[in-house]
């Protein structure tokens, strides 16, 4: 076998998926895990792949396995796991071998090592779709220079997953962090969409009286429609799984409270430093992190009683409140990102990074092409305003509005529904209130924090001192 031109470092979970992928597809690969043991039993399940894989013992041994100019493929925890490694393999590179992070970082992080002045090329890289994705079929978001992504362009198109119209879902975003912020909205919006799928099938749970035999047909049908998606499909399989211990529904042996890696919260954080609203995204946070408090929601229940009510919602109308949702939400994601593109002087091409989208990774959905379709006819536009989903809008509106207003009257929590609907106000209103806050502003400027039953009298509680 040659010498392989691609390395990759960390067989965890996803660097073991990656590698395999990489080596079926045809490329001879070297690996190199810190712990040996964890190499030998990689290859040693590689079966009829481990001919094209190269396994080694030490850094050094890595480096000296491959063709120059190498390509090195990081499969390892963000932070400073990835700056110890950049600065452990600084001895042993050349100035036109490649470093590739393709983990989770946050996107600062990559536009600090980009510039950091390494003696080594480097980029950053977002890879969605999990184990299943990284062994079959990831999308791929790249951040760096585009000399760099032509070089891996090969490889890592080749591993993409494929579009069913054949393109790989695998794409070049822009300079430095571009292909790790492009990969932290997608999981703001993989939170979002997971959130809205679960207020829905709350709202048939609790405001229905539906089993969760009941609710899977439902997700079923649906995605068979405009919703047809990864999430909406694996609904159906979740809330029509047994519990292979006990026999009844698994959804209701699965604790209430939702984990997270942090890649939605970065999303929201960054959203408030840009200035951009992704009300949605921020409500999915936030219910993500009052799921965990277990303790104190059951003690609000026992102080006020049980929230959720029975309610009359049409079947119709949650389909068509989903529809509505999913559209607000993207169009504040790829308003964030326009917004970014602008921040960081990155030429971020919003249908293609749509097209990315369609297969391999989590929020893959028919909706995307769609969205793709409308980003090229004006890629500045908030979709919201583009023809195309102004007519799905128009239809799936006053269901939203029905949907939203049965969760307040009944106690139904809807917080990603409600904020996209009070999102969609806001932005289709002339004439809003802001003017009451900005002369709340001009007040507190020329008269201090006084009360207003005196207004030349400065007195009282808010007396400037």
């Amino acid at each position: 076998m040659q010498k392989p031109g691609i390395g990759l470092i960390g067989l965890g979970t996803m660097g073991a998926a990656l590698a395999l992928n990489i080596a079926e597809k045809g490329f001879p690969i070297a690996v190199w895990n810190r712990t040996g043991s964890v190499t030998d039993e990689f290859i040693a399940g590689a079966g009829a792949l481990a001919g094209r894989i190269v396994p080694t013992q030490t850094l050094e041994g890595l480096v000296a396995a491959m063709a120059a100019p190498r390509s090195i493929i990081l499969m390892v925890p963000a932070g400073k796991p990835v700056d110890d490694m950049l600065a452990a393999l600084a001895p042993f590179l050349q100035p036109d071998d490649l470093v590739i992070d393709a983990g989770n970082a946050n996107f600062h992080d990559t536009n600090r090592r980009a510039a950091a002045g390494l003696p080594f090329r480097f980029m950053g890289i977002g890879v969605s779709g999990g184990e299943e994705g990284a062994r079959h079929g990831p999308a791929i978001m790249a951040g760096g220079t585009a000399e760099d992504w032509t070089r891996v362009a090969p490889v890592l198109t080749a591993i993409a997953a494929q579009a069913e119209d054949g393109t790989p879902c695998a794409d070049h975003m822009g300079e430095a962090g571009a292909g790790h912020f492009v990969k932290a909205v997608h999981n703001g919006i993989e939170y979002a969409d997971m959130q809205m799928i679960a207020e829905v099938y709350g709202v048939m749970r609790d405001g229905l009286g539906m089993s969760a035999a009941e609710i899977a047909p439902v997700f079923a049908r649906w995605n068979e429609g405009v919703l047809r998606s990864y999430l909406v499909e694996i609904s159906a399989a979740v809330a029509g799984a047994a519990d292979p211990v006990k026999g009844g529904p698994l959804l209701d042996m699965i604790v209430d409270a939702a984990g997270q890696k942090g890649t939605g919260r970065w999303t929201a954080i960054e959203a408030q430093n840009l200035g951009t609203p992704i009300p949605v995204i921020e409500a999915a946070v936030m219910a993500r992190n009052v799921s965990s408090r277990r303790g104190e929601r059951a003690a609000g229940e026992a102080l006020y009683g049980p929230g959720p009510e029975r309610v009359q919602v049409a079947l119709d109308d949650l389909e068509q409140a989903l529809i509505a949702g999913k559209i607000l939400c993207y169009a504040q994601g790829f308003a964030m990102m326009t917004a970014a593109a602008g921040e960081f002087g990155w030429a971020l091409d919003m249908p293609r990074v749509a097209r990315v989208w369609r297969a391999g990774c989590i929020i893959r959905s028919a909706m995307l092409n769609d969205m793709a379709d409308a980003l090229s006819q004006d890629p500045g536009r908030n979709l919201m305003l583009a023809p195309f989903f102004a007519d799905h809008l128009r239809r799936s509106l006053p269901a939203l509005r029905r949907v939203v207003a049965a969760g307040a009257l009944h106690g139904l929590g809807l917080p990603t529904l409600s904020a996209g609907l009070a999102w969609f106000d806001l932005m289709r209103t002339a004439r809003g209130t802001a003017n009451m806050i900005q002369g709340q502003r001009d007040f507190f400027g020329l008269h201090g924090f006084q009360r207003l039953d005196g207004l030349d009298q400065p007195h009282g509680p808010w007396a400037k001192g």
